[in-house]
This record gives C-alpha cells, sequence and structure tokens, in this order.
C-alpha cells in the first residue's frame, strides 16, 4: 500500500490545512540545526562547518517521495495495525519481522524502525571511510527520518485522522502549531549520549510517540465539539497562493490543551538526532574529520540530491539500497 502523506497545494485554496509532511519544512531543519549543537567536541566542528548543508537537505527525503515510490513507507509505521500490543507483536529486528509478516506486508505498513537503523550502518561506514559526502548524505537523511519517528500520528492508520473524522490533524499537529509557536520553544537539550542498544533505543523513541498518540486525536475531538465551526478556520495568504488554515484561536486552544507536547517531541528528536550522530561516529572509532582529505561538499553529491528529488537518477553511487 502506497501512501502519500504530502498534500498538493491547489491554485487559490488549500482545503486540507497546510501539507501533510512530517513536523513541516520548519521543524525538519530546526531538528538537524539544533541537533549539532548536541554534539561532542571531536564531533562539533564538522558539523558545525555543515550546518548549512545538514538543515537545508533535512527535507530531502520527503521530496524523495514525488519520484520514488519506495521512500513513502520509510517515513512511519503503522503500529495499530498489528493489534492492541503491537510491542509485543513486531519483532524489533528486520529479519526477524521479515520473517513473520513478509517484506511486502511490513512495506505496506511502514517501516520508519528499521529505516533508521538501516541508515545507522551506512552512516557508520560513512564515518570509517571519512567520506565526508556519505557522512553528510546520512547524517540529513537519519535526522529527518528520526524526525519523523518522534511524530505520534506517524504511528497509526489514522495518520492524518481520516477514520475519525478529523481530517486535517496531521498538519495541524506537526506544522501548524510549529508554525506559530515554534519561536518560543526552548531548543536546548544538553549533550548528546552514546546509545548503547541502537535497536532498542529505536523502538524506545517510537513507543513513546504511540503513546502520545491517543492524547493528539481525544484532545482535537473534544475541541472541535465545542468550539463554534465559524471560528476553527481562517483563510491566510502564502505568497501567491491562498490557504485555509486552522484559525489562530482554535491552534491556541489546541496547544494549549496538548501542554507542551509539540515541543517535547521535538526536543527529544532533537537529542536522538544528535545521539545517533555521536554513536555511528565513536562506533567508526572516533575519527578526525577535520584532518579528512577532502573536508568540503563535492558536486557530485549535490547533483545527486538533485536528481534524486526530481528524477530519480543516481549518478554518483552515494545510495546503496
Amino acid at each position: 500500500m502506497f501512501r502519500q502523506k504530502i498534500f498538493l497545494l491547489s491554485i487559490f485554496i488549500l482545503f486540507t490545512p497546510l501539507n501533510g509532511s512530517s513536523w513541516g519544512f520548519y521543524g525538519h531543519r530546526k531538528i538537524n540545526y539544533m541537533a549539532c549543537f548536541t554534539l561532542p567536541p571531536g564531533l562539533f566542528g564538522f558539523y558545525k562547518e555543515h550546518i548549512d548543508f545538514l538543515t537545508e537537505h533535512a527535507v530531502d527525503p520527503d521530496k524523495r517521495r514525488y519520484s520514488d515510490k519506495e521512500e513513502a513507507p520509510r517515513h512511519y509505521i503503522d503500529l495499530d495495525h498489528y493489534g492492541l500490543h503491537p510491542f509485543d507483536s513486531v519483532p524489533r529486528f528486520w529479519k526477524a519481522a521479515v520473517e513473520k509478516y513478509t517484506e511486502d506486508s511490513l512495506k505496506a505498513y511502514g517501516i520508519v524502525p528499521w529505516t533508521i537503523n538501516s541508515m545507522m550502518y551506512k552512516l557508520t561506514e560513512a564515518f570509517r571511510e571519512r567520506n565526508t559526502d556519505k557522512i553528510l548524505y546520512y547524517s540529513a537523511n537519519i535526522g529527518h527520518y528520526i524526525g519523523d519517528a518522534h511524530v505520534p500520528l506517524h504511528c497509526t492508520e489514522n495518520y492524518n485522522g481520516q477514520l475519525t473524522n478529523q481530517a486535517g490533524i496531521h498538519g495541524f499537529w506537526e506544522s501548524r502549531l510549529p508554525e506559530i509557536y515554534g519561536s518560543d520553544y526552548d531548543y536546548l537539550t544538553g549533550r548528546a549520549h552514546y546509545v548503547d542498544a541502537v535497536q532498542d533505543d529505536i523502538w524506545r523513541f517510537v513507543k513513546d510517540s504511540f503513546s502520545a498518540l491517543d492524547t493528539v486525536l481525544q484532545f482535537e475531538r473534544s475541541l472541535n465539539e465545542k468550539f463554534p465551526s465559524d471560528r476553527k478556520y481562517a483563510i491566510e495568504n502564502r505568497g501567491a497562493t491562498t490557504v485555509k488554515v486552522y484559525s489562530q484561536e482554535y491552534s491556541a486552544e489546541f496547544h494549549r490543551l496538548l501542554d507542551g507536547q509539540v515541543e517535547r517531541r521535538l526536543r527529544a528528536a532533537i537529542l536522538d538526532v544528535g545521539s545517533f550522530w555521536t554513536t555511528a561516529w565513536i562506533n567508526a572509532g572516533s575519527p578526525d574529520l577535520l584532518l579528512t582529505k577532502k573536508n568540503q561538499i563535492s558536486d557530485s553529491l549535490r547533483m545527486e540530491i538533485v536528481n534524486e528529488t526530481e528524477n530519480k537518477e543516481v549518478i554518483s553511487g552515494i545510495r546503496e539500497e
């Protein structure tokens, strides 16, 4: 089952509030940017030098959804498909999960936990090679997928409230609220740490996201029942486009009910991204990246990213899928 979570803007009015891309561009860029400041001294200098690249390309996996039919399942996992106790049912490791459900079935309901684990292997190897292009490519990408796994609505078949008459809640929670209130959030999370068991840690933050799902849906449902319908939405101009969005008043009340939940998930994502970058580097032997022969991004990497997000032609061999 291929699922498209990105809603295209219409020429005049976007009837689905905002888009359905994970965290929106604002959130993903903020996560990768702030994760750089969690890193230990031996790693910080390299990431700081390339912070603009890591920030800009935090959204590349969302762009690839338009050109790569295999991309969408990497962003989510429909845990409620696996019954009332999915964490007891779904094997944590890919091989065991494939043996139980088949690869096609897993992809039909999302594979974000295993995507993150796969990216960790590739990032670790990139550090061992001291390959600047691969380090930056996989760092930007794993940052995106870890960010996705921190979104409650990326853990359910009801990902946009379409099963509970709450269509649009996806973009409401992860794009509209950060857009309005993100400038007031505290993004300083402290230092990244070494992750002893990567796969277990991935499932830890996926479980945290899934645990928050009922609250998200319940609060918006109760708010909708008591809120005047004519004050729920507003029309805003976005450049040359007019869009229909959740009103400031409705957004403020939802944000109050959530009591800092969006900020907490963003902060958790930032710290986990920094910790996974750090862990891959340590597992590779903590190489001194500032002494690498080629410390600048190659033109071939830049061209590859353009091709990936536009027509999926791969020219430099970065992708190893």
